[in-house]
C-alpha cells in the first residue's frame, strides 16, 4: 500500500524529464530560429522609426551631391556641411584678429624712433611731416604722432594696442639705427621678446593693429652684409613685431646706409607704406594674399616654423652683433657712419674645416653654425657716441663704466658764492666734495634726468667690470684735474682752492646707479680708508644690492612718487616688477635705519607728483622710517628736443609751492604719530629737510627730545664716524651725530652760508634771502645741479 501511494505521487516528474530530453535534442535549431526572428523584428522597427540626421548633405563636390542636385527643384538650396575635423598634434594657433576700417572709424599712424646723436630723430621728424602732408587729403587718417622710444612706456604701446580713442585703429612705423653699444634698443628688443614669451599674455597681443613696418639705418663699412650684422637691430624688431602682430607686416623691412643710399631707400619705403595705408583706408585689409591680412595666401609662401630657425635674443646678440665689434678709431654710432665691426664672412664659416654642430633635439629647416662665445664689452667705449656726449657735458670717463664731474656748487664755493644744501644740513663744504659714480648705467629713464637718456640703461650688469682700485684712483685724478682748471677763474679764493685739493666727501650720485656696480662695497671701503665720507644715492630698484651694502655715511633712496602709477610715469623704470622692488627697498631701508643715516629723497615735479600726494608720501615714510626726508624741487636742465622727452620750466615748482608741500607732509606725519619735524632749509637749492626726533637734542643733551625747545643736530661728526667704522663694533647714526644745526640753516632762515656772498643774476633784485622766502621763482632755483 505504501509503495502504490508513492508511485501515484511521483508519476508526473517523468513528463518533465521528457521535455528536458526534447530540449537537448532540438535546442540548436530553436536558438537559431529565435535569433533570426529577433533580427528581423529589429530591422523592421529601425526602418520604420525616422533617424536624426547628423549632416544635411554630402561633402561639397562629391558624386553623391551631384546626383542629388539633379533630382532637386531649382529653387531648393542644398545646405552645406563642414568637413570632418582632423586632429593633429601640437597647440592650435589662435586666429588673427581682423580689423576692418568702416564707417566713421579713423586710422592713427604712430611713428617710433630711437636716436643717440639726433640723426635718426631729425630724419623721423622730416619723414612724419612728409607723410602727414601726403595723407592730409584722406579724411580717414588722423594726424600722425611721433614718439622717441627712450621716453615712452613700452607697456602702453607694445603689450596691447592703444585704446585711447574710440573708433580708432592704429598703424605702427618704426625707424631705428643699429648700434654696437648698449642703448635703449637692447631693452626695447628684450621687452618685445618677453612680451611674446609671457604665458600671461597672448603671443600675438598686438594683432589688433592694422599693420606695421620697420626701417633700419646701418653702416655697410662696419657690417657689409645682413649676415654680418647690417641693420641687425632693425631686423630683430621686425621679427618680434611680426610675432606680436600675428605677422601683420604691411610693408617689407627697409634698410639703408646714411652715407650712401638711406635717403633713396627711405623715400621708396615711404611711398610703399603710403600705398598700403591708402589701400587699408579703402578696403579695410592689408591686401589679398598678404600674410596676416586674413586673405588667401599664395601656395608657394612657406610658413615659418615656430622658432623661425633663429636663436634667442641673447644668443643672437652674441652671434650677430656683440661678438663682431672691432677696435676702430671711427665713430661706433651707425647713424653717423658708425664704427667698424669685424666678423668672418659667411662663406668662410661654411667652408671651414671644422664640422658644423647639429642640434638633433630641435627641428629647423637648415643647420646652423654654433654661435660664437659671448664677448663681454665695455659699457661706454671711447669710440661710442655715449662717451662723446658725456664728455661734452663735462664728465671725465674713468675706465669703461665710471665717471666724475665737478659740480656747479663746487665752482660756486671756490669763489665764495655759497655751498649747496649739504653744507647747510650736514656740514659738507662743497669745494671739498667729489661727485662721482662707479656705474654710468641706470635702470630708470626718469623724466627729470640731466642726461636726457644719453647714458646707458640696463636691468642687469652685462658689461666688463673695472677693478675698484682703478676706479678710485681714476676718479680722484679726474676730480683734481678739474679743480686745477679753476685756478684762473676770477673770484676763486686761494684758501678754498688749497682746501679743495683734499677731498673730504664723496657724493655717489651724479648719473646712473652707483649701487649697480658689483664691487660697490670695496669702493666705499677705499673712500673710508682715506677718511672720505660717503653719501650713496640709489633709485630703489636693486633690493639685493641694497641689502648687501656695507655701512656708508649716509644712504639715500630716491622716492619720486607715492604710488605705482606716478612712479611709472616719472621714473619710467625698465623693471616690470618695479613697484615690488621699490617696496622691498623700503623694507630694507627700515631695517638699516639703525646702521646708516637713511634719507628719503623726494624730487617734486609740478604736474606729476605734487598735487594731493602728501598723504601717499607719508605712508611711505611710515613704512621706511628714514632718519631724514629731503624735499627738493626738480632741477631744470634744459628741454630735450625729443618728442615727449624732458621737462619744461612749467614743471619746476616755485619755492613757495615746495614749502606748502612740506607743511602738508609734516602734518600728515604728525597725524600718523610719527615723530618728525621741519629741521632745516636751503632756499637757494629749493630744498627743505624733515628730520626724525632722534636728531632733536633736548636740554639734557640726549637725542629723541620731542619738546619745542629741543635743538636740531642734523650735521655729522665725521671723525666719530670713521672711529666707529674702524672699531669694527656695531654703531648707530646717533654715535656720529654732529653739532647743532646753525641758526641760519634752520627752518625759516633761508639756509645761505653767511660766510659767502650771494651773487644775483643780472636783473634780479638784491634782497636778503630771508625777506624773499616763499617768493623765489623756480627759474632761479633751477640753477642747482647737485645730486
Amino acid at each position: 500500500m505504501a509503495l502504490a501511494d508513492w508511485t501515484l505521487t511521483w508519476a508526473w516528474p517523468w513528463e518533465l524529464i521528457d521535455i528536458v530530453a526534447l530540449w537537448h535534442e532540438y535546442r540548436t535549431p530553436i536558438l537559431i530560429s529565435t535569433l533570426t526572428a529577433l533580427i528581423i523584428i529589429r530591422t523592421i522597427l529601425h526602418i520604420r522609426v525616422p533617424r536624426e540626421k547628423l549632416s544635411t548633405s554630402p561633402l561639397e563636390g562629391s558624386p553623391i551631391l551631384r546626383s542629388v542636385k539633379e533630382k532637386l527643384p531649382l529653387d531648393e538650396k542644398i545646405p552645406t556641411i563642414k568637413a570632418a575635423r582632423r586632429i593633429v598634434g601640437g597647440l592650435k594657433k589662435k586666429s588673427i584678429e581682423e580689423v576692418v576700417v568702416v564707417g566713421d572709424q579713423k586710422i592713427q599712424l604712430l611713428v617710433f624712433f630711437s636716436s643717440l646723436t639726433t640723426t635718426t630723430e631729425k630724419t623721423a621728424k622730416v619723414f612724419t611731416d612728409q607723410i602727414t602732408n601726403n595723407l592730409a587729403a584722406h579724411s580717414t587718417f588722423l594726424e600722425p604722432q611721433i614718439f622717441d622710444l627712450s621716453y615712452i612706456d613700452y607697456d602702453e604701446y607694445f603689450i596691447t594696442a592703444p585704446q585711447n580713442e574710440p573708433n580708432t585703429s592704429y598703424f605702427y612705423l618704426i625707424l631705428i639705427p643699429t648700434y654696437n653699444i648698449d642703448t635703449i634698443l637692447d631693452n626695447f628688443l628684450e621687452h618685445l621678446q618677453e612680451t611674446h614669451n609671457d604665458f600671461r599674455i597672448d603671443t600675438a597681443s598686438l594683432s589688433s593693429l592694422l599693420g606695421y613696418s620697420v626701417f633700419g639705418f646701418g653702416d655697410r663699412e662696419g657690417w657689409p652684409t645682413e649676415d654680418e650684422g647690417f641693420c641687425s637691430q632693425a631686423r630683430q624688431v621686425d621679427k618680434w613685431m611680426a610675432k606680436l602682430t600675428g605677422r601683420k607686416r604691411a610693408f617689407p623691412l627697409g634698410m639703408g646706409d646714411p652715407k650712401t643710399d638711406a635717403t633713396q631707400h627711405l623715400a621708396e619705403w615711404k611711398e610703399g607704406v603710403e600705398d598700403v595705408l591708402v589701400h587699408i583706408a579703402q578696403t579695410g585689409s592689408l591686401g589679398e594674399g598678404v600674410v596676416g591680412s586674413g586673405d588667401a595666401v599664395e601656395s608657394d609662401i612657406e610658413d615659418e616654423d615656430e622658432d623661425g630657425g633663429e636663436v634667442p635674443f641673447d644668443e643672437q646678440n652674441a652671434a650677430t652683433r656683440k661678438a663682431k665689434v672691432k677696435k676702430s678709431a671711427g665713430l661706433n654710432d651707425l647713424e653717423d657712419i658708425g664704427g667698424g665691426l669685424d666678423a668672418k664672412p659667411a662663406e668662410e664659416l661654411v667652408n671651414s674645416d671644422k664640422p658644423l654642430e647639429v642640434d638633433f633635439t630641435t627641428y629647423t629647416k637648415k643647420p646652423k653654425a654654433t654661435a660664437p662665445a659671448t664677448v663681454i664689452k665695455e659699457m661706454v667705449p671711447k669710440e661710442s657716441p655715449t662717451w662723446k656726449s658725456l664728455t661734452k657735458q663735462g664728465y671725465s670717463i674713468v675706465g669703461s663704466h665710471s665717471g666724475v664731474k665737478i659740480c656747479r656748487w663746487t665752482k660756486s664755493a671756490l669763489r665764495g658764492r655759497g655751498s649747496c644744501y649739504k653744507y647747510s644740513f650736514y656740514g659738507i663744504a662743497s669745494h671739498q666734495c667729489m661727485e662721482t659714480t662707479p656705474s654710468l648705467s641706470c635702470s630708470n629713464k626718469c623724466v627729470f634726468c640731466w642726461r636726457h637718456g644719453t647714458n646707458p640703461v640696463g636691468t642687469t650688469w652685462r658689461w666688463k667690470v673695472d677693478p675698484p682700485e682703478m676706479i678710485f684712483d681714476g676718479v680722484k685724478a679726474g676730480h683734481y684735474k678739474k679743480i686745477k682748471m679753476m685756478r684762473g677763474v676770477p673770484g676763486v679764493r686761494a684758501e678754498r682752492f688749497a682746501e679743495a685739493m683734499r677731498i673730504r666727501h664723496c657724493a655717489l650720485s651724479l648719473v646712473g646707479e652707483p649701487i649697480f656696480y658689483p664691487h660697490i662695497n670695496e669702493f666705499t671701503a677705499m673712500l673710508h680708508k682715506e677718511h672720505i665720507s660717503s653719501f650713496l644715492v640709489c633709485n630703489a630698484q636693486h633690493p639685493d644690492q641694497l641689502a648687501a651694502l656695507q655701512p656708508v655715511t649716509q644712504l639715500y633712496v630716491s622716492i619720486d612718487a607715492s604710488n605705482r602709477e606716478s612712479l611709472r610715469k616719472i621714473d619710467r623704470p625698465l623693471h616690470r616688477d618695479f613697484w615690488e622692488r621699490f617696496q622691498r627697498c623700503l623694507d630694507i631701508l627700515r631695517e638699516k635705519r639703525f646702521q646708516h643715516r637713511t634719507v628719503f629723497r623726494l624730487t617734486l615735479v609740478k604736474g606729476f607728483n605734487i598735487e594731493d600726494e602728501a598723504e601717499g608720501y607719508a605712508d611711505l615714510v611710515e613704512k621706511g622710517l628714514p632718519c631724514f626726508v629731503e624735499v627738493k624741487g626738480v632741477t631744470y636742465c634744459g628741454t630735450s628736443s625729443s618728442a615727449g622727452a624732458g621737462l619744461t620750466m612749467q614743471n619746476v615748482p616755485f619755492y613757495e609751492e615746495v614749502c606748502a608741500f612740506v607743511l602738508a607732509l609734516n602734518e600728515a606725519l604728525a597725524r600718523r604719530g610719527l615723530n618728525y619735524g621741519i629741521a632745516a632749509e636751503h632756499a637757494h637749492s629749493c630744498c627743505i629737510l624733515l628730520a626724525s626726533n632722534r636728531f632733536r637734542v633736548g636740554p639734557n643733551g640726549k637725542g629723541g627730545y620731542e619738546g619745542e625747545d629741543g635743538k636740531w643736530h642734523t650735521r655729522i661728526h665725521y671723525e666719530n664716524f670713521f672711529k666707529c667704522l674702524e672699531s669694527g663694533q656695531p654703531f648707530t647714526p646717533e654715535d656720529y651725530m654732529g653739532s647743532e644745526t646753525p641758526q641760519w640753516a634752520t627752518w625759516g632762515n633761508g639756509g645761505f652760508d653767511p660766510r659767502d656772498e650771494r651773487v644775483y643774476r643780472k636783473g634780479k633784485k638784491r634782497k636778503a634771502l630771508t625777506d624773499t622766502q616763499g617768493e623765489i621763482m623756480g627759474t632761479e632755483e633751477a640753477e642747482s645741479g647737485c645730486g
